[in-house]
C-alpha cells in the first residue's frame, strides 16, 4: 500500500500530506452538486483514512455546496484534516462578475464558510487571486485580523505574480501559494517558483494534468462543445502539435509501467519537497492511481527528456492559467 509522506507546508508551516486532494469536481464549479454525494463523502473519508490530511475547496465551489460536502466529510473526524479554503470569486447564475476583496465581505465570506464546514478555524484561508480593486494592506491585513481572532491559521494565497507574493508576505508571513503547474505550464519557473522558495512558502500545485492536456486521451479535433475549445491550445494546429509532445509522455508511461497521468502529477511531486500537487478527484477509484503516482521515480535521462520535450513555451497556444 502507498504511503503518503508529510511535508512542512512552508518553512515555519504546518504538517501536510505531500498530495493534496482537491474538492472542486464534487461540485458544479459555480451551481450545485454534479456527482453522487455519498461517493464524493466516501472519497474524502477514504482519502484522510489513507493519510491525504489536505483538502482543498472554495466558497463558491457549487455556491457553497462544495463546503458542505467537505463539513459533512469531516464531522467527527477534524482533527484528521487540513482545511484549504479560497474566497472573493463572485458568481452569478453560472456568470463570472469579478472578485470582491473588501474587508467587509471578507469577514461576511468566513462566517458563512465556518459554518458551511461546521468548524471554528480554517486552516488555510487565501484570496483565489488579487486585483487592484481594493488595497492589498487590506486584503492580507483582514486575513491578519482573522489570524489574530482564532478563525484562520494561516495566510495562502492563490494566483499571484512574484511581486504580489513578495508585497503580500511583508504585509503577514504567507504560509502557502496556490498556483497552476505542469509540465504544461511552466512559465512560472523563471520568477514566481524562485521568489516563493526564497521566501520560504510551500506551492501547493493544481492543474497537474494541464486541462487533461496531458492525460494521453485526448483527441484532435475536440467536439464543438468541449470546454476546452475556448482556449487557444486546444484549437486547430495547436491542439495537433501539442498532442504530438504528449506522446513522448506516453510513450514513456508505457515503458515505465503507469499512465501519463501518473507520469505528470509525478514530475510535478519531483520538482521539491516544498512543491505539493494538488490533485482534484471525486470517485474513490480514482485514490490508489494517484497515490501510487507519489512513488514514481524518474532516471536523470527522463527527466531530462521531460524538460526538454516540454521546456517552457513548447506548448503552443494559452489556457486561463496564463493571463
Amino acid at each position: 500500500m502507498t504511503t503518503i509522506t508529510k511535508i512542512n507546508l512552508g518553512k515555519n508551516g504546518p504538517l501536510v500530506s505531500k498530495l493534496g486532494l482537491g474538492c472542486m469536481r464534487m461540485s458544479s464549479v459555480w451551481g450545485g452538486p454534479t456527482n453522487d454525494e455519498g461517493e464524493s463523502i466516501a472519497t474524502i473519508q477514504q482519502a484522510l483514512d489513507s493519510g491525504i490530511n489536505f483538502l482543498n475547496t472554495g466558497d463558491f465551489y457549487g455556491s457553497g455546496h462544495n463546503e458542505l460536502l467537505v463539513g459533512k466529510a469531516i464531522k467527527g473526524r477534524r482533527d484528521d484534516a487540513f482545511i484549504s479554503v479560497k474566497f472573493g470569486a463572485i458568481f452569478y447564475n453560472g456568470q463570472w462578475l469579478g472578485l470582491d476583496l473588501r474587508p467587509i465581505a471578507i469577514k461576511n465570506f468566513i462566517n458563512y464558510s465556518l459554518v458551511r464546514l461546521g468548524i471554528d478555524t480554517i486552516d488555510l484561508y487565501q484570496p483565489c487571486r488579487l486585483d487592484n480593486s481594493v488595497p492589498m494592506e487590506d486584503v492580507i491585513g483582514t486575513v491578519a485580523d482573522l489570524i489574530n481572532e482564532g478563525k484562520v491559521r494561516y495566510l495562502g494565497v492563490s494566483e499571484i505574480t512574484a511581486d504580489q507574493l513578495r508585497k503580500a508576505n511583508s504585509i503577514h508571513p504567507v504560509t502557502a501559494l496556490e498556483i497552476g503547474y505542469s509540465l504544461a505550464d511552466r512559465q512560472i519557473e523563471s520568477d514566481l517558483l524562485p521568489t516563493a522558495k526564497e521566501l520560504g512558502i510551500g506551492v501547493v500545485a493544481f492543474a497537474n494534468t494541464a486541462e487533461g492536456l496531458l492525460t494521453g486521451e485526448m483527441k484532435s479535433p475536440l467536439p464543438a462543445n468541449d470546454y476546452h475549445t475556448h482556449f487557444s491550445r486546444f484549437q486547430g494546429e495547436n491542439l495537433i502539435r501539442n498532442l504530438e509532445k504528449v506522446d513522448v509522455l506516453k510513450q514513456m508511461a508505457s515503458e515505465k509501467g503507469f499512465t501519463p497521468t501518473q507520469l505528470a502529477i509525478a514530475w510535478v511531486n519531483a520538482q521539491g519537497d516544498h512543491i505539493m500537487p494538488l490533485v482534484s478527484m471525486s470517485r474513490r477509484s480514482r485514490l490508489p492511481e494517484n497515490m501510487q503516482a507519489m512513488e514514481i521515480v524518474f532516471t536523470a535521462d527522463e527527466m531530462n527528456m521531460l524538460t526538454t520535450q516540454f521546456s517552457p513555451g513548447a506548448i503552443l497556444g494559452g489556457t486561463y492559467l496564463q493571463r
